[in-house]
C-alpha cells in the first residue's frame, strides 16, 4: 500500500507516519530526511544534493524524484508513506509517472485537516514547553514563522487537495484530534 499524508506543518504527519512504519511495516519517505541522508551518503546523487545545498540553492524536482526513485528501488517494506512529498502539482504528476513505471499505484491520499489558529497555538506551545524543559526548539517555531510556513503550504501544496480529489483517492480527516483519534481515522481509511 502506498499513501500520501498531506497537511500543513505541525499537523502531525511525521507522528502518524512513524506509527504506520512501526505497526504496518511501511517505509516512510520524508524528503527532508532523504536529502540529509543523501548529502552525506557519498553516492552520485548525494554529491549532487550536497553541491546544490552547499550553494544555498533549493533542490530541483528532478533531484527529489531521483531520491524517491532510489528509495522505491531499494527500500523494503509493506508500501510507502510519502511525507512532505509531493509538494507541488508537477511533483504529483512525476510521482504518478514514477509509480506507474514501477508497476505500483497510489492507494490513498489522506489530508490531515487542521484549524490554522489551533495549529499555530499547538506549535508555539510545544516549542515553549520544549524550551522550558531544555530540549532543542526549531528556530522557526514562533507565531510569525509558523504563519509564513502555513502561507507557503497553502500557496504551493494545497492545490494537491483538489488534484487528488479529482483523481478519486483523497480522504480528509480531522488532524487536530488526540494522536490516538487521528491514528484510528487513518486506520479507517487504510482498512
Amino acid at each position: 500500500m502506498n499513501i500520501i499524508l498531506l497537511g500543513p506543518p505541525g499537523a502531525g504527519k511525521g507522528t502518524q507516519a512513524g506509527m504506520l512504519v512501526e505497526e504496518r511495516g511501511m517505509v516512510q519517505l520524508s524528503t527532508g530526511d532523504m536529502l540529509r541522508a543523501a548529502r552525506t551518503s557519498g553516492t552520485e546523487m548525494g554529491k549532487i544534493v550536497a553541491d546544490v545545498m552547499d550553494r544555498g540553492e533549493l533542490v530541483t524536482d528532478e533531484i527529489v524524484i531521483g531520491l524517491i526513485r532510489e528509495q522505491l528501488d531499494t527500500a523494503k517494506g509493506n508500501g510507502f508513506i510519502f511525507d512532505g512529498f509531493p509538494r507541488t502539482l508537477a511533483q504529483a504528476d512525476a510521482l504518478g509517472a514514477l509509480l506507474a513505471e514501477k508497476g505500483a499505484s497510489l492507494d490513498a491520499v489522506i489530508e490531515m485537516q487542521v484549524d490554522d489558529e489551533t495549529l499555530v497555538k499547538r506549535i508555539v506551545n510545544r516549542a515553549a514547553e520544549a524550551a522550558a524543559a531544555g530540549q532543542p526548539v526549531r528556530a522557526d517555531d514562533n507565531e510569525d514563522s509558523v504563519r509564513i510556513r502555513l502561507m507557503e503550504y497553502y500557496k504551493k501544496t494545497a492545490p494537491l487537495i483538489g488534484y487528488y480529489h479529482a483523481k478519486g483517492n483523497l480522504t480528509s480527516i480531522d488532524g487536530l484530534g488526540e494522536i490516538a483519534e487521528v491514528k484510528a481515522a487513518i486506520a479507517g481509511v487504510l482498512g
